[in-house]
């Protein structure tokens, strides 16, 4: 089980976990053991509801794919329990940010004194510049 919120969990059923070779540099045991983890977890086929199916099919993440299915590899850790605990928690995450509520943005405007200020930095700096010209002797 992985719980997502209080009221959402996923079943092992619905991800698919498999054992991989890690990349990257060699070792003595690099190309014996298998333990890193690819997780795959199918969006449109699982019983998360439909909130969080819509949110998560509209983000733009790289872990997505068109079809819905997010592919997370974890390679982090040296041992397979690790790798496996690291990407369930990504997933989790991933999740968790595609359905948390967003701030709207407020549009403010520059306050008076701060457009002034702006302004006078802006003479400033074209007068110091001014007296960078040639020296008449």
């Amino acid at each position: 089980m992985l719980r997502i919120s209080n009221t959402v969990e996923l079943t092992e059923q619905e991800l698919e976990i498999s054992q991989i070779r890690a990349q990257g540099a060699g070792g003595q045991k690099v190309n014996k053991v298998a333990s890193a983890v690819h997780l795959r977890f199918d969006i449109p086929h699982s019983t998360l509801p439909a909130f969080y199916k819509e949110r998560l099919m509209t983000l733009h993440d790289q872990r997505i794919s068109k079809d819905g299915v997010v592919v997370i590899k974890a390679q982090n850790h040296r041992t397979l329990e690790l790798n496996r605990q690291d990407a369930l928690e990504r997933l989790r995450q991933l999740i968790q940010d595609a359905v948390k509520q967003r701030k709207t943005r407020k549009p403010t405007k520059p306050t008076k004194g701060s457009q002034r200020r702006r302004v006078d930095k802006k003479v400033n700096k074209g007068r110091t510049k001014a007296l960078r010209g040639k020296v008449k002797l």
